[in-house]
Parts: C-alpha cells; sequence; structure tokens
C-alpha cells in the first residue's frame, strides 16, 4: 500500500463520524474547509439537510442489492470529500447505502480533500481536485484496483453542455445539478459503481 494512501486511512472517518463532524462544525458557523468562508459553511448547511433527507429516503435497488450481496472480494472504498461539495452530499448517502448493502464486503473510509493534497494530485479529473473521488482498494493486496467520480455521466454531461452554451458554471448550473440529482434518485451513481465492481470481480 502507498504510504499517502495509509496516512489517510489512518486519518480517515466512518460516513457516521463524518456525518458528526459536519454537524459539529455548523454548530460553530464553520465547514470542512481548511479556508473558512461564509460561503462554503452556507454550502455546508444546505447539504447536510440534503444529507439527513437522503439518509431516510435513499434506497439501493433489489438488483443491485444482490450484486454487492455476491461480492466474492472485500474492498475499502476511500473517499475523498468535503462538507461544502454539492455533489459529494448527494452521493455520499448513496455509497453509504451500498457499504451496508455489502455485507461487511466494503469498508467506507472518508478524508477531507484539502487535508490530504498528495492523495488529491494522484487522482485529479482534468486536471482538477473534483470531489468526491472514490478510489477503490483491494482489502487483501492493498493495492488500488480502480476510481470513479467525481459525478455520475449523466450529471456530467448536464455539466459541460451548461458551459458549453453559457461559457461558464454559475449558480443556475448548481440548481440544475441538484434537480438532476433528485430526479436521478441516485440510480446512476448505483449503476455506474456496480458496473465498476463487476468489472473488478
Amino acid at each position: 500500500m502507498k504510504t499517502f494512501i495509509a496516512q489517510a486511512l489512518f486519518q480517515s472517518h466512518s460516513y457516521l463520524e463524518y456525518r458528526k463532524l459536519m454537524a459539529d462544525l455548523l454548530k460553530e458557523g464553520k465547514s470542512t474547509a481548511v479556508e473558512q468562508t461564509q460561503e462554503r459553511t452556507h454550502y455546508s448547511e444546505l447539504n447536510e439537510s440534503r444529507m439527513r433527507r437522503l439518509d431516510k429516503t435513499m434506497h439501493i435497488t433489489d438488483e443491485n442489492s444482490a450484486k454487492l450481496k455476491s461480492l466474492t472480494k472485500r474492498y475499502i472504498w476511500l473517499v475523498l470529500t468535503e462538507s461544502w461539495c454539492g455533489d459529494a452530499a448527494q452521493i455520499l448517502p448513496i455509497l453509504h447505502k451500498m457499504e451496508i448493502e455489502s455485507n461487511g464486503e466494503i469498508e467506507m473510509k472518508l478524508v477531507l480533500r484539502d487535508e490530504n493534497e498528495t492523495l488529491m494530485n494522484h487522482f485529479l479529473t482534468n486536471k482538477s481536485k473534483a470531489i468526491p473521488k472514490l478510489i477503490v482498494i483491494d482489502k487483501e493486496t492493498g493495492s488500488v484496483v480502480g476510481d470513479w467520480g467525481p459525478r455520475p455521466q449523466g450529471a456530467i454531461k448536464l455539466i459541460e453542455d451548461y458551459k458549453d452554451e453559457f461559457g461558464r458554471i454559475d449558480e443556475t448550473a448548481k440548481a440544475n445539478l441538484q434537480l438532476w440529482y433528485l430526479h436521478d434518485k441516485g440510480m446512476g451513481t448505483q449503476n455506474e459503481i456496480i458496473q465498476l465492481l463487476q468489472n473488478l470481480e
């Protein structure tokens, strides 16, 4: 196992620990950001509400649940995230439910992007530090066998099309993205990650 991955795992959080960290920081008017801003705290507040709702309503399809239960290998999911990230708020609850459905074959560990720069720099998306980023580690060998993120393909296309038309990502684009996640109901994320796992099996 690479040293920077081992270091990240050493300081990682379970999903429930991460949710508590978010809530505790918000009580102090803060986000997980190294550089605190009012905007990031505002987004963290929105994301807290989103995640609380998704924790209650998100479910894994019976078909995907069966595939998770039939995994023959054990994995660590190391996920780079931050509390202010809108994509992470939509995706982490899905990953957590998939972790539960796997009957212990998947163990998810969350780390903060800005505190793990070396790790992040090894998993850039188009040279940017886009999150969330899921790094799949074979538990037996400790080797990285795949990665996914920061968004499912449908969401990527929505943002790319918007940028092509308007030349930038603004609040309207962000609102459209959240609506896309709402209508998708987690299916894009579930199905893409299931496909990744099946390719590894």
